[in-house]
């Protein structure tokens, strides 16, 4: 199998101060390198205390590297939007050069987001290397794009080779905004040597552990305020049940307070943010993980929960419902406590039903980095000059 050279583009990656953002494009980076030799360049932003126009550096930090070599590239903000925008671009085509002047040239681009797909197709033109996009955005089916922004996303996705959105119903969601590209659907990536199962915890707790993972943010796209009514309308029937919730956001002291109201203290811990791995333990520990977004492109957190056995309950918000069968989980409509409720009342007289280990071998065979950094090879196979 011939090892190529793949240059990531990207607008979110781990950092030192926002560690988990676009920890799914470092995932999808470490499923690659599994077959190719793969780098990252990350846009890490506009620097206000820029003198230059750009400026790329190397991370040292080998724990938000992880084996891969990544560079930053930062570029001066103007009071103009239009001419801030300009230097952006110019900034990585210059970091771009810089890095293949510096020994690594790619035989295929593959930018993460459409806003890393805009330098990626104009790179193309100039360099004539085969670009692929990846779409995560969940702007698409909230539908907030602005005008500007859609312009920028239909320059991306028809001028790349291919445009792999992370689910079907993120497609769709594109396809709305008429625009037009040669699709293929492309999961994400569960890191399923983190994400295992301990068999000998399954079903140990008297007390069932309902876990929670995620941003809690003012938006509520999470759908914390139902899945709190729906706990609150559950308590009505059974107290054999903790919610641990983990994560963090702006949105965290008024769901403390929701809880307080609604009585539910004694039955909910906010525990914060946690690495990774802390994560992955919560999981093994959890009886059943608990999805309630409004809006989801794919759910990797729903997904890595189903690596370590754990059965899912989501809502029908976008990519859940692409992988939640009946057989690793249930479904409900979003932003319906009753029905929460009804089905978290099913599901935890029901666990008993659930084979941790079917659900863990479901979960690797559609997204392990071996099975996702497999089919990524033979897309860039396909598009190599």
């Amino acid at each position: 199998m011939e090892e190529l050279k793949i240059l990531f583009i990207t607008i979110a990656y781990p950092t030192k101060k926002q560690p988990v953002d676009g920890v799914f494009v470092q995932a999808h980076a470490k499923a690659v390198q599994l077959y190719d030799d793969v780098v990252v360049l990350h846009c890490a932003g506009a620097d206000p205390n820029l003198r230059q126009l750009w400026r790329m550096q190397q991370e040292r930090d080998e724990s938000l590297t992880e084996g891969i070599p990544t560079y930053r590239v930062w570029y001066r903000s103007f009071p103009i939007p239009k001419i801030t925008y300009f230097i952006y671009i110019w900034a990585v085509f210059q970091a771009f050069r810089r890095i293949v002047s510096q020994g690594f040239r790619p035989h295929i681009i593959h930018a993460h987001f459409y806003e890393a797909g805009v330098p990626a197709v104009l790179i193309r033109k100039v360099y004539r290397i085969p670009v692929i996009v990846t779409a995560h955005f969940t702007k698409f089916p909230r539908k907030l794009l602005r005008r500007l922004d859609v312009w920028k996303a239909r320059l991306a996705f028809n001028k790349a080779n291919i445009v792999l959105p992370v689910s079907k119903s993120l497609q769709k969601a594109i396809e709305k905004y008429n625009i037009k590209a040669r699709f293929l659907v492309l999961p994400n990536v569960v890191d399923t040597y983190l994400f295992h199962p301990n068999f000998f915890s399954q079903f140990k707790n008297r007390i069932k552990r309902l876990l929670f993972v995620g941003l809690l943010d003012v938006s509520h796209k999470k759908g914390m305020p139902y899945f709190l009514n729906a706990l609150a309308q559950l308590r009505q029937y059974r107290d054999d049940w903790h919610l641990d919730v983990v994560g963090d956001g702006p949105a965290r002291a008024e769901y403390e307070g929701m809880v307080a109201d609604l009585g539910l203290t004694d039955m909910v811990t906010f525990h914060g943010l946690k690495s990774k791995q802390e994560v992955a333990e919560f999981m093994r520990q959890a009886d059943l993980f608990v999805l309630p977004s409004l809006f989801e492109t794919f759910a990797v957190v729903a997904a890595e929960a189903l690596a370590t056995g754990t059965p899912v309950l989501a809502t029908r918000c976008g990519g859940p419902e692409e992988f939640i069968t009946d057989v690793v989980g249930m479904l409900v409509p979003p932003g319906d406590d009753k029905a929460l409720c009804k089905e978290l009342n099913h599901m935890l007289s029901t666990l008993h039903l659930y084979s941790c280990h079917k659900i863990s071998q479901y979960t690797r065979e559609l997204f392990s980095p071996e099975i996702v950094g497999a089919k990524l090879h033979n897309v860039y196979q396909s598009l190599k000059l």
